[in-house]
């Protein structure tokens, strides 16, 4: 997996995360998701994602996007 793979699959698990969670235990989780989402919209432009730093220096393979 590279590291364009790693971040939607996270991206995706949190946002499925955090709707179950508004679901079952509170609105507020929605917050999350919301964060989520602005991230992966200003990564779309920036080119600058905190968990793609993450990765690379993990020594997750480079994708096209980051």
């Amino acid at each position: 997996m590279n590291i364009d793979r790693v971040v939607m699959a996270f991206a995706g698990g949190m946002i499925l995360i955090s709707v179950v969670l508004a679901v079952a235990v509170n609105i507020w989780w929605l917050l999350l998701a919301t964060f989520v989402g602005l991230n992966l919209l200003q990564a779309a432009f920036s080119t600058f994602c905190p968990l793609a730093l993450i990765l690379k220096r993990l020594g997750v393979s480079p994708g096209s996007a980051f």
